[in-house]
């Protein structure tokens, strides 16, 4: 859906994927519940669109639509950074990312398309 600012339209989507230090495979049952929630509190929080999110047990994919003002590097450094201090803050154990991510732009016209890869990544780890 084509969204607007006062000066501008835009469709901008950001697929954005990350793994925690070390690869640990540890982003399962409540971790995963948890990390999910604070994810969609970053985005609602920082105007940015959740359309779809995948916590593996040893990455995360989020597929993310934001504003022309907001620079990809800066969603990451938001998500990434943001999540891991409400998680320590909040549980017992801790969730720590590595420096390292993947982002990849998409529009219209393959915004379905990393949306159904990311949904079929539900399973696939376990």
């Amino acid at each position: 859906m084509v969204k607007s600012t006062r000066h501008a339209k835009y469709e901008l989507y950001y697929h954005i994927v990350f793994v925690p230090k070390y690869r640990r495979s540890h982003l399962t049952g409540k971790t995963k519940e948890r990390l999910e929630t604070i994810f969609a509190e970053i985005c609602e929080d920082k105007d940015l669109e959740l359309a779809e999110s995948e916590v593996m047990a040893d990455h995360v994919h989020l597929f993310i639509g934001s504003p022309p003002k907001n620079a990809p590097s800066l969603i990451v450094n938001w998500v990434k950074g943001i999540s891991a201090r409400k998680y320590n803050q909040r549980y017992d154990d801790r969730v720590k990312w590595t420096r390292s991510y993947y982002v990849g732009t998409a529009g219209s016209a393959l915004k379905g398309a990393v949306e159904r890869y990311i949904a079929e990544q539900e399973g696939d780890d376990e």
